[in-house]
C-alpha cells in the first residue's frame, strides 16, 4: 500500500492501521501510544485552562488484544504507551514517564508506563510538561512531548526504523525526523493527519535551515 504522504524519511497513512499493517515492512522499533480507552479524547484534558480541544470519540475503548498483538508483531521491539492497559504478557523493563508528582491542582496522573520487550532494566524519565509549557498550543488530547519519544529510541539501542500505528498529532514522527529515522506513521483521524503532517514537515524545515 502507498503512503498518503511522504516528507522526507517519513512515509504517512491515512486510514486504519489493522488493514495498513500488513503491507509494511517489519521495522526496529514499534513506538506508539494507542488509545487507553479511558475517555482521554477532548475536552479540557490535562491542566485545566490550557486546552479545551474537540471530543471526537475515539477513546471509548482500549485497542482489541488482537491488534496489540499485531503492533507489537510489527518490529523487532515494542514500546507501548500506557501498556499497563493492553493486557499484554509481564516485562522486566517498563519506561515511566514522571510528569511531577505532588503538584496541587493537577487532575491527571502524575506518571504514565510503557510496556516494552526489552530485555532491560526500569526506567524513569522526568518531564515536567506544565513547567515546560507543553499543554500551550497542544494539538492532541493525549501528545506526548516529542524529548519522550526521542529518549524511548534511545532506550531501544539504535533502530533505524520507526512504526506508530497509532500516531495521533505526530510526536513520533518528529522525533525520528530529528534523529534521522526512517518513520512509517499510521493515523486515521484525518484532523490528526494533517497535524502531525503539519509537524513533520515543520521539523524537516528547521532542520533545512540550521543546515
Amino acid at each position: 500500500m502507498k503512503p498518503t504522504e511522504i516528507i522526507g524519511n517519513c512515509h504517512l497513512y491515512l486510514g486504519d492501521c489493522r488493514e495498513i499493517l500488513p503491507s509494511l515492512p517489519k521495522v526496529d522499533l514499534v513506538l506508539t501510544d494507542p488509545p487507553y480507552g479511558i475517555g482521554m479524547d477532548g475536552g479540557n484534558v490535562g491542566y485545566k485552562g490550557f486546552n479545551d480541544l474537540e471530543k471526537l470519540g475515539w477513546d471509548k475503548t482500549p485497542p482489541e488484544a488482537d491488534l496489540i498483538e499485531m503492533v507489537v508483531a510489527a518490529g523487532k521491539v515494542a514500546i507501548l504507551w500506557g501498556g499497563n492497559y493492553f493486557g499484554l504478557p509481564p516485562s522486566r523493563c517498563f519506561l515511566i514517564w514522571d510528569k511531577g508528582a505532588g503538584f496541587k491542582g493537577r487532575t491527571y496522573a502524575e506518571a504514565e508506563l510503557a510496556w516494552t520487550s526489552l530485555d532491560a532494566n526500569v526506567r524513569i524519565f522526568q518531564w515536567d510538561p506544565l513547567a515546560r509549557g507543553d499543554y500551550k498550543g497542544k494539538e492532541h488530547p493525549t501528545q506526548k512531548p516529542i524529548a519522550l519519544m526521542e529518549w524511548c529510541m534511545k532506550r531501544a539501542g539504535d533502530p533505524q526504523s520507526v512504526l506508530d500505528p497509532f500516531m495521533g498529532s505526530g510526536s513520533t514522527g518528529v522525533a525520528c525526523a530529528n534523529m534521522g529515522k526512517t518513520f512509517y506513521g499510521i493515523e486515521r483521524e484525518p484532523k490528526y493527519f494533517d497535524i502531525a503532517c503539519k509537524r513533520i514537515e515543520q521539523a524537516y524545515a528547521q532542520m533545512r535551515l540550521f543546515a
